[in-house]
C-alpha cells in the first residue's frame, strides 16, 4: 500500500509541481495576449451576455445556467479551505499569486469556452455534449490531420477517474464534517441525505443539475460575499495592512522559511488553480451544453469565471483571514498563524471571531452548499467523459453509482482518495493544455473575426 501511496504521491507532485504551474501559466499568457486581454477589455460585455435572452434553442441549458454549473463545481473547499491553506503555508503573498493566476485563466476559460461551442456534438439521446474531450480531437483531427481520439481519450480518462474523488467523495465528506462540527449531525446521517438528494437531481440530467446550481450558487455567493463585505467594513482600517501583507511577501518566502518558488509561488498558483480551475479543462464541458450557437460569445461568459471564483470569492475569504489578526508577520521577519490553524478551521475562525452570533454558521453552510453544487457540477463532468469513453448507456448505471459514493464519501476516510483524485485532476490539464495552445491560432482568429463583425455593426447604425 505505501509503494502505491508513493507512486500517487510522485504524480501528484509533478501534477501540481513547478513544470505544470509555468505549462498552466504560460498558456493563459499566451491566450491572454493573443486576444488582447480579452477577458478585462470585454468583462463589462460578458455580464450583459450573461442576462440577455438567447438567441437560438439548440442546446441544454441558458448560458447564465451553463456559467453557474461550471461556477457550482469550482465554487467550493478551494475558495474557503483552499484560500487559508495557501496562507498558513504559503504566506500572505501566495494571494498574490492567485490573483495572477485567476488574470491569466479568465483568457484560458475564453478559450476552452470558445472551443467547447465549436466542436460539440448532439449525442444520441439529443443532447449536446462537448468539452477537451472533443476539440482535442475533432478539433486536433480538423486542422492538423491524422487521429487525435487518443488526446481526447485520456482527458476523458483523467477527468473520469477525478470525478470520483475531488468532484464527490472528497465534498461529501467535506459537507458531513462540517453538519457535524457546527449542528452535530451524525455522518451516516449526512451521507444518506448527500446521496438522496444527490440522486434525485441527478437523475434528470444537466437540465435538472442547472435548475438547482442556477439559484444555489448566486444565492450562496451573495451570503458568503455580504458576509466578508460586513467584516472587512468592520474592520476597515486593517485592510491597507492586509494588502501590505500581501504585496510585501508576493516576492519572497522569508515569513515563511521556504524557497521563494516552492512555497510562495507553488501555493498561490497551484490553489489558484484549484479553486478556479481555468486550464484544467472541466468548465468547457458545462459550457458545451449552453443555448448559444456563437462559440465567441460563450467564451466571454466563460471568462467570467475565474474572475468571480478568485478575484471575487477567495479575495473576500483571504482579506477576512488578514484583518482578523490571526495571520501575523513578527520582528523576525517570521509569519505567525495563530493555534496553527489552517484549512477550513482559519477560515471558520476568522469569520466566526469577527462576526460571532453567526460567523461560523456563514463558513460551515457556505461549505455544505458549495460542497454539494461541486457534486452536481462534477457528476456532469464525469458522466460526459464516461459517455465520450464508453458511450450513452453507462451513463446510466454511473448516476447511481455516483448517488451511492456520496454516501461512502461522507462516512469514510479519504486519504488515498483525495491523493487519487488530486492527482488526477492535475493530470487533465495536460491534454487539455496542447489542444488549447494548438488550436490558439483559431481562437485568435474567431475573437479577432467577432471584434470586426461588431465593429461593422456599430458604424451601420
Amino acid at each position: 500500500m505505501s509503494s502505491i501511496s508513493n507512486l500517487i504521491g510522485a504524480i501528484g507532485n509533478f501534477a501540481w509541481g513547478p513544470i505544470m504551474i509555468v505549462f498552466l501559466v504560460g498558456t493563459g499568457l499566451i491566450l491572454t495576449l493573443g486576444t488582447r486581454i480579452v477577458q478585462f477589455r470585454k468583462l463589462g460585455y460578458a455580464f450583459k451576455l450573461l442576462f440577455s435572452k438567447t438567441e437560438t434553442t439548440d442546446g441544454d441549458i441558458t448560458p447564465f445556467q451553463a456559467l453557474m454549473t461550471s461556477l457550482a463545481a469550482t465554487i467550493g473547499t478551494g475558495n474557503i479551505a483552499g484560500v487559508a491553506t495557501a496562507i498558513s503555508i504559503g504566506g500572505p503573498g501566495s494571494v498574490f499569486w492567485m490573483w495572477i493566476t485567476a488574470a491569466v485563466g479568465g483568457a484560458t476559460k475564453f478559450g476552452e469556452a470558445l472551443l467547447a461551442i465549436k466542436y460539440r456534438i448532439t449525442n444520441e439521446n439529443g443532447e449536446k455534449s462537448g468539452g477537451p474531450m472533443y476539440y482535442a480531437s475533432r478539433g486536433m483531427e480538423e486542422k492538423y490531420g491524422g487521429n487525435w481520439r487518443w488526446l481526447g481519450w485520456s482527458f476523458a480518462f483523467f477527468g473520469f477517474i477525478a470525478s470520483f474523488g475531488i468532484g464527490n467523495m472528497v465534498q461529501a465528506n467535506s459537507v458531513a464534517e462540517s453538519l457535524n462540527t457546527s449542528i452535530n449531525v451524525p455522518h451516516v446521517a449526512s451521507g444518506i441525505i448527500i446521496a438522496v438528494a444527490t440522486g434525485l437531481v441527478v437523475v434528470g440530467g444537466i437540465k435538472s443539475i442547472a435548475k438547482v446550481t442556477d439559484k444555489i450558487v448566486p444565492a450562496m455567493a451573495i451570503i458568503y460575499v455580504l458576509g466578508s463585505l460586513i467584516i472587512l467594513f468592520n474592520n476597515a482600517s486593517m485592510i491597507p495592512k492586509a494588502f501590505g501583507m500581501i504585496f510585501s511577501n508576493a516576492f519572497n518566502a522569508n515569513a515563511v522559511g521556504g524557497g521563494f518558488i516552492g512555497t510562495v509561488v507553488r501555493m498561490g498558483v497551484a490553489r489558484g488553480v484549484f479553486s478556479n480551475e481555468a486550464g484544467l479543462g472541466s468548465a468547457p464541458i458545462a459550457h458545451a451544453a449552453s443555448k448559444n450557437n456563437d462559440p465567441v460569445k460563450q467564451g466571454i461568459i466563460g471568462s467570467l469565471g475565474s474572475f468571480l471564483d478568485t478575484l471575487v470569492i477567495c479575495t473576500m475569504t483571504a482579506l477576512v483571514i488578514l484583518v482578523s489578526g490571526l495571520v501575523t508577520i513578527g520582528n523576525d521577519g517570521l509569519m505567525n498563524v495563530k493555534d496553527g490553524l489552517t484549512g477550513a478551521a482559519l477560515t471558520t475562525t476568522a469569520f466566526s471571531e469577527a462576526l460571532p452570533s453567526f460567523g461560523a454558521f456563514i463558513v460551515s453552510f457556505g461549505l455544505v452548499f458549495f460542497a454539494f453544487s461541486t457534486i452536481l457540477g462534477w457528476y456532469y463532468y464525469g458522466s460526459k467523459c464516461l459517455e465520450f469513453i464508453a458511450g450513452v448507456k453507462a451513463v446510466n448505471i454511473y448516476k447511481w453509482v455516483w448517488a451511492l459514493l456520496c454516501f461512502v464519501g461522507a462516512t469514510a476516510k479519504l486519504d488515498i482518495v483525495w491523493s487519487l483524485s488530486d492527482a488526477f485532476n492535475g493530470l487533465m490539464a495536460i491534454p487539455n493544455l496542447i489542444a488549447l495552445l494548438a488550436l490558439s491560432p483559431i481562437i485568435f482568429k474567431m475573437t479577432k473575426e467577432y471584434e470586426e463583425k461588431q465593429k461593422k455593426l456599430k458604424l451601420k447604425r
